[in-house]
């Protein structure tokens, strides 16, 4: 399995910070319509948490991720609610116990991407440039999600 860099990682950052709003719509939807299922399995963690922030934050990250993958030239194929069931039973047991040991390792293994993670995590506890954080429930909402999605598109590589 393929490991994304950081620089590739920062490109996509950019690549997605620097797009105008009509940019955005069109990435969005191209990443959205490739991958739907998954989309729909990623949105309904905003419905299930009644977070509107988590919702706007999952469609950031998903097209951060998808960009990622892009810019390394990594093929993702499309995931399946199928994938999405297979996958769920063991991440929710990893989950359960990284919450009760709080060991990086577990989601390192599940996910296969370290740099994504680190990105992830630095992301979570840094303050946006207008100095605001997330709140510790929203971080902990997008932690969860934020693997899932990452775990779920590592497996997905072509």
């Amino acid at each position: 399995m393929q490991q994304i860099t950081i620089a590739n990682i920062e490109k996509a950052v950019n690549k997605i910070d620097n797009l105008d709003d009509d940019g955005l719509e069109k990435i969005s939807e191209t990443y959205g319509l490739a991958q739907q299922d998954f989309l729909g399995y990623a949105m309904s963690a905003g419905m299930e948490f009644e977070n509107d922030t988590l919702t706007g934050l999952i469609i950031y990250y998903f097209n951060i991720y998808f960009e990622a993958f892009a810019q390394q030239g990594v093929k993702v194929k499309r995931i399946t609610n199928e994938d999405i069931d297979a996958f769920q039973d063991e991440f929710s047991q990893v989950l359960e116990e990284y919450m009760d040991e709080e060991d990086i390792d577990l989601i390192l293994a599940i996910t296969n991407q370290p740099n994504l993670i680190a990105f992830m995590a630095n992301e979570i506890e840094m303050a946006d440039d207008d100095g605001t954080s997330l709140d510790d429930e929203t971080a902990t909402q997008l932690f969860i999600v934020s693997t899932a999605m990452i775990g779920l598109m590592n497996k997905a590589i072509a």
